[in-house]
This record gives C-alpha cells, structure tokens and sequence, in this order.
C-alpha cells in the first residue's frame, strides 16, 4: 500500500479541503452554492441549496432516532416540523467502527469519504434534483452505498448526484441507513414478544426511506411511479435483497445491481447463535436484551470488533421480512416484472489490503490459486491456469491471478443472479463487465473494485484519485452514465453513444464489455469461467 500521507500530498484530488486526509465537510463546491428552493414535505418545509442549476437537499430526516428503545427495532416515522428546516449539510451516517473502513480500502478510494459525523439519528437521504415541482416526472434513481452491511455513507464524494441530475435530467436520492450490529442483529427469535419485528431493521430502513420517496418525490420534480433503486458491492446486496422483501414491492420499479449479490441470506439458525454471541461477549443473557438499549453505542460496537465473535451481520431469512433466499433457488418470484442492470469489473480484488499487484512467476501464481481455489488439486490449477491463459494470451500473470480470484468471489455471485433472472423469463437482464483500467498508481489496481462508480455518476473529475486525469475518461463516462440513466428511465440501457446492447440470457449470453471501445461480446471468458466453478 502506498503511505496514505504521501499519496495525499501529490495533490490529484479535483475538490475539497482535507484534515488529516479526509475530505471536511465543508468543501470549495458548497461555498459556490445559492440559496435553493423551500419545498413541503409531508412532514414540513425544507431548504436547499443551488448549484449550478441543481437543487440539492441534504441531511433529510425520513425517520426518527433509532437510539433507546428504537434500537433493533423498525423504523418509526419521522416527527413533524413547523419552521422551514435548512437541508444544507449532509446527516448522521450511521454509526460504524472507523477501522472497518479506513486503512482497509486503497486511499485512492479513503478520500472520497467526507467522514461526516455518525450518531443513531441517522435515517437520513440526500437529494439532487434540477428543479422542484409536480410539473416534471422525471425518473428517480435511489443509490444504496456500498461498505457491505457494516460500513459507509450516502456521503461520498463519488456518490454525489449533481451531475446525473444537471447533465441527464433525473432526480437522484442517496440513503443512510443502520448498519452493522445496530441494524442487522437478529433478536426476533430469541428476544421474545417485545422484540418479535426486530429483524433486518437496517433493510427496513431503506424501505422506508423508499416510501419517503414514493409519498414526496412529486414535490422535487420526480415520478414516483418511475424509481431505480441501485447500488454496489454492499450496496448491490441490499438491491438483490430489496427485490425478494414484500415490503418493498412496488416501492421501485427497476433495479441495477454493481459487483456485488445476496444469493442467499443469513438463516434464522445462525442468526440465532450470532445474537446469543454477541450478548454473551457483553455477559448478558438472552432475557437482557434490554440492557443492549442503555448501553452506548461503543460498547455495542467493540463487540463487532476483529478478534470478537464471529457475527453474521447481513440480512437474514427469517419467513417474514425476508421470506426466502434473495436470488436461490430462483430468482425472486416477487420481483419477477422488474428489469435487472447487473454486472462487474474485472478486477475487482486489487480494492482489497494485502493484494498481489506486483509481477509474480508461474509457481507464485500457482501457489496463490491453490490458495484461492481452496478443493483444487495441483493437476486441476495447472488446468485452470491453461484455460485462462488461452482466453487471455496477453495477460500477465499477476493479471491471470487477479481476474481468476475476482471471478472465484464478486462475479459467480452476479452471474448466477443473472442467469435466474434471465430464467425467469419475465423481466429483461443487461449484463456488463467494466475492464477500463485505472492510470493511478501506475496502473496496479487495474480495474478494481468501485471503479466504475464515477462513471456512472458522470462525475471522474472529482474522482481523480480514483481515475486518474486522462483525456479518455469524460467520453466513457457520456456512455456509461446515459446507459444508466436509459435503463432508469425505459428499463432498457440502449442509447446513441452505444452499440446496440441486446437482453442477457442462458442461450446467447450477450454482454456488453464496458472501455474505451464499448463491445457487445457473447458469453465472454464463459469457459474458463465454468471451468473454475465446475472445481
């Protein structure tokens, strides 16, 4: 990993002030912004601010406090205001263990983190939109942030939504949620009638501040009849999830899903055990739960810390909420009418620590896919390796590595996805797989995980760390975002700047490889694919 003090001081970032290498809250950008438009919701007025020609609301409260006895429970709606409440800043995010994200992700990627304030009054969404009224129906794209179920914000500097919505036209909403302990401890089994609904609290907050959506959007100029929701990596697991929750449905309309899935869930029997564990790292039993309400929110969080009990913090199949595995047997019969955009990058693992970027020999790479494909044989590696190498002659070995270990991990999961929802045969699927490569770092992160993310927020200049500052990138970023923007508006990702990109399905197999050369390419590396997850 490059020293994250030296990385900050070779100045590629496009915008903002930092404070010990995170980005502050109050940035170049927002000290350029006017006073905004004063919009009723359905719990008061709210104020925002205009940005080249944007109105932004931030910090919009879609529930109340989760703290007290609102902890591990659902969402209560949130208390009305009479004065006009200012949208200026951006909320809580929730609370999190900061080491859960800081020093485990490429910095390249660390300062896009504006590192707002957390705190448990956190059901808070941000809103851009290029003009407010019932007069427009644009559509809504709904962002659900990535950092698994345990990290992250509404807040990043990638996730800002000026651009789609000045450039594109449309109303973009990003969401904080609980997360982690607070959000996804499982004590309806064992919690008694008192907590018989505390199940999946943080997915049920993104549910809510779906409905916030469908009961307000009109007012900023969105078609609530017309929502997106999107997301990824964690974010791409809450989407998977979202489409097999009841309560979800008919709260959006389309879903895209970015290197990331919730085949399954977590099952009510390992929930079980993860709750009792985690009471019983606090010396509490399964009849104090309430003891867990009066505690502070560190205490809580020392608890998910490295070196505590393994904790099956995701969201968990408990027949109710979550009725069955998101996406196994079959995708979700739930969702079946609704259009799926789904894909990854290349590489996604060089986002991760301690990752192999530098060139290695045939016995290195061999030595590390044994350890990726954990029941391979040597014979059967040496198989692997061959097959690989023969769809991707030019590829070094440390690129065959890493495109085997993301393909082992981030992309079986969003292939299966979209083979059962192609399967079902009732909603189109697009699959893509983003394989421009990054300049930064001289180029050893590759195509990794999160890249793809300016693109599709139209916005790579602020996310010069992440791209680089190349001449190529504005005119990928045109097609990738219109593709998404199409597909919010029609369910359908086709647009002038692209070749005609045609349906996934189990026959074909059509997937559109997203770089500087857009390409449409049937079943791509679908053979050594299949050889990896045959072993």
């Amino acid at each position: 990993m490059m020293d994250r003090r030296k990385f900050i001081g070779i100045g590629t970032l496009a915008a903002g002030a930092l404070v010990g290498g995170r980005f502050t809250r109050a940035f170049a950008e927002d000290a350029k912004s006017a006073p905004g438009a004063t919009v009723a919701t359905h719990a008061g007025k709210i104020r925002g601010t205009l940005l080249d020609g944007v109105q932004c609301f931030k910090g919009v409260p879609y529930g109340s406090s989760t703290a007290g006895e609102r902890r591990f429970m659902p969402p209560a709606k949130v208390q009305p205001w009479t004065k006009v409440r200012d949208a200026f800043e951006l909320g809580p995010r929730a609370p999190q263990l900061s080491g859960s994200f800081h020093g485990q992700v490429p910095p390249e990627f660390e300062v896009m983190d504006r590192d707002e304030p957390m705190g448990e009054d956190c059901l808070v969404l941000n809103l851009w939109t290029p003009a407010v009224g019932h007069a427009s129906k644009r559509p809504v794209m709904v962002w659900l942030h990535g950092g698994g179920y345990t990290s992250g914000s509404g807040g990043f500097v990638c996730y800002d939504g000026k651009e789609l919505a000045r450039k594109h036209d449309v109303v973009l909403v990003t969401v904080n949620h609980r997360l982690t302990a607070l959000g996804y401890l499982y004590f309806a089994g064992i919690g008694g009638e008192k907590y018989a609904n505390a199940s999946n609290a943080g997915m049920l907050d993104i549910v809510a501040a779906l409905e916030w959506v469908r009961d307000n959007i009109g007012a900023f100029g969105g078609n609530p009849g017309n929502v997106t929701i999107f997301g990824q990596s964690g974010g791409a697991g809450k989407v998977s999830v979202l489409m097999a929750m009841p309560s979800a449905k008919g709260l959006f309309h389309r879903a895209i899903v970015e290197s990331g899935a919730a085949v399954k869930g977590v099952s009510v029997d390992v929930a079980n055990k993860s709750a009792e564990a985690f009471l019983a790292k606090l010396n509490l039993k399964p009849n104090q739960i309430d003891e867990l309400q009066k505690l502070s929110v560190d205490q809580l969080l020392a608890v998910t810390a490295p070196g505590g009990p393994q904790l099956a913090l995701a969201p968990v199949v408990d027949g109710r909420t979550l009725p069955k595995d998101p996406f196994d047997p079959t995708a979700p019969e739930i969702s079946a009418s609704i259009p799926l955009l789904i894909g990854t990058t290349e590489t996604e693992v060089t986002f991760f620590p301690n990752q192999q970027l530098d060139p290695i020999d045939d016995a290195g790479l061999h030595a590390r896919l044994k350890q990726t494909v954990r029941n391979a044989s040597d014979a059967q590696v040496d198989q692997l390796i061959a097959a690989y190498k023969k769809g991707r002659p030019q590829a070094s070995n440390t690129d065959l590595y890493l495109i085997i270990a993301s393909d082992a991990t981030f992309r079986a999961g969003v292939v299966t996805e979209a083979e059962r929802k192609a399967m079902q045969a009732s909603a189109s699927v697009y699959q893509y797989y983003f394989t421009w490569r990054s300049p930064v770092r001289d180029g050893k992160l590759r195509s990794f995980h999160t890249l793809e993310i300016p693109f599709v927020f139209d916005c790579v200049d602020a996310a010069k760390s992440m791209t680089g500052s190349g001449d190529d990138r504005q005119a990928l970023a045109d097609k990738i975002s219109a593709a998404w923007v199409a597909f919010a508006r029609s369910g359908n990702p086709n647009h002038d700047g692209l070749p005609n990109w045609p349906s996934f399905d189990t026959t074909r197999r059509a997937v559109m490889i997203l770089n500087d050369d857009c390409k449409v390419v049937d079943d791509p590396h679908g053979e050594e694919q299949r050889l990896l997850h045959s072993i």
